[in-house]
């Protein structure tokens, strides 16, 4: 049984198949076509090392969508951890068939010894120093270091794999999340000082951040508009689930967690019989034994990304139902531009981003009987101002055009005069060789 290191709950969905790599002798062949080694690399094709606390292939969203448009450009290694029922640590690696120039490196350390931190930390440096060692001819050499996860800084901080520039992409506000460990908030300061460039997926998380480091910088969620603008798209059929409900369908598609608002969704669910709410999303951290009960009212679990603008064609109004509380604080929600692209209705609730940055397109509650009325008006005569601004509005913020930006400011670190590539010290954790599986 393996879990995350710290799993967050944000939206979108489950990635395009992998390929996994049973052996290590594969894995090298698979490595054999790819692209400039990194010794030789510019830094414009430097190779990024990622520490992510979410799986690649668990849910398609700001990770993935940014680090798989980087990996036109560059190699890309994500690294996962995981606490596993094992007794001996161990690395599984694989390439994303969709992705021929990500290499996805999980660990799983064992979960008897997952409280001793000081043994994580050295056990998640070893595996990957081995692994850059003797498994990837250079091609990761002085890398870009790309932190999703606060907590692998102590493991693979400034100067323990030579890299050229440390990255934190700040996506969501994990110490207020469930179950988030105690010392989130100090390592997460840790990377801030350390970080050569800071990017916030909120405004308030950014104005947060920005004493710590002052290059720092909002860059909110963008969108796949080609993707969800299927769902516009005359030819596409409306999912078979979707389209065997019979009346207006009211739905959300993200990970249904400790976020969202499930007395509002009984209401909702208790106001028109004759409607439909359909919760698509995998869960997390919540029991489905607790869901309010209702025959109009659906969780569908997971569902693949590719299938959700059939999923979305088939929604009369697209909900965010979100509590109000520590883990929507801070919250921008994915979904927003990706309802938008698809040519829907948004209602949502209060959330501070939300009412921030898409007042003028979602149709904002403050109340669930206000949420309820939005609901009501926009499944059957929905707005076309807001409709059209909304189109306008995930046609400006494609993940392309937010990831070029970022580049920017990278660049800007990496052809500065002052920025040396960080020498690394000999390290003392490559005693014991890597089990492959």
């Amino acid at each position: 049984m393996s879990s995350p290191i710290f799993p967050s709950t944000s939206a979108s969905f489950i990635a395009a198949g992998t390929a996994s790599v049973a052996s290590k002798s594969l894995f090298a062949e698979r490595l054999a076509p790819r692209l400039t080694p990194a010794r030789t690399a510019t830094p414009v094709q430097a190779p990024i090392i990622c520490f992510c606390h979410l799986g690649w292939d668990w849910v398609w969203q700001r990770p993935q969508q940014f680090l798989s448009r980087f990996a036109r450009e560059h190699d890309v290694l994500f690294v996962e951890t995981y606490c596993t029922e094992t007794d001996k640590s161990y690395v599984t690696a694989r390439c994303p068939t969709s992705q021929p120039r990500v290499t996805v490196l999980a660990m799983h350390l064992p979960a008897k010894r997952w409280a001793e931190g000081s043994f994580i930390d050295r056990e998640r440096r070893r595996l990957l120093l081995e692994f850059l060692r003797d498994d990837t001819d250079g091609r990761f050499e002085h890398p870009i270091l790309w932190f999703y996860d606060p907590m692998a800084v102590t493991a693979f901080g400034a100067g323990h794999l030579a890299e050229r520039a440390i990255v934190y992409d700040c996506m969501d506000e994990l110490s207020q999340f469930k179950a988030a460990p105690p010392e989130l908030i100090e390592r997460e300061r840790q990377l801030l000082r350390l970080a050569d460039v800071v990017f916030c997926g909120g405004r308030k998380m950014r104005d947060k951040r920005l004493p710590l480091n002052p290059n720092c910088h909002f860059y909110g969620t963008g969108v796949d508009v080609a993707h969800f603008g299927k769902a516009r798209s005359p030819q596409l059929e409306v999912d078979s689930f979707i389209a065997s409900l019979k009346g207006p369908v009211l739905g959300y598609f993200g990970v249904v967690d400790e976020r969202i608002d499930y007395e509002l969704l009984a209401k909702l669910a208790d106001a028109r019989p004759d409607w439909h709410v359909v919760m698509v999303g995998p869960f997390a951290k919540v029991d489905p034994n607790e869901f309010p009960k209702r025959p109009n009212l659906h969780f569908i679990g997971g569902r693949p990304y590719a299938e959700l603008p059939a999923i979305t064609k088939g929604f009369s109004a697209c909900l965010m139902p979100f509590a109000l509380n520590a883990a929507t604080e801070y919250i921008n929600p994915t979904k927003a531009l990706e309802y938008m692209a698809a040519g829907k209705p948004v209602v949502s609730t209060a959330i501070s981003e939300v009412k921030t940055n898409f007042a003028r397109i979602a149709h904002i509650a403050e109340s669930h009987d206000e949420f309820i009325q939005f609901c009501a008006r926009e499944a059957l005569a929905p707005s076309a101002d807001h409709l059209r601004r909304g189109l306008r509005l995930a046609a400006a913020n494609t993940w392309e055009a937010i990831a070029a930006r970022m580049k920017g400011h990278i660049l800007e670190v990496l052809t500065r005069p002052d920025t040396p590539v960080r020498e690394s010290a000999p390290s003392p954790f490559l005693a014991t060789p890597l089990t492959y599986v």
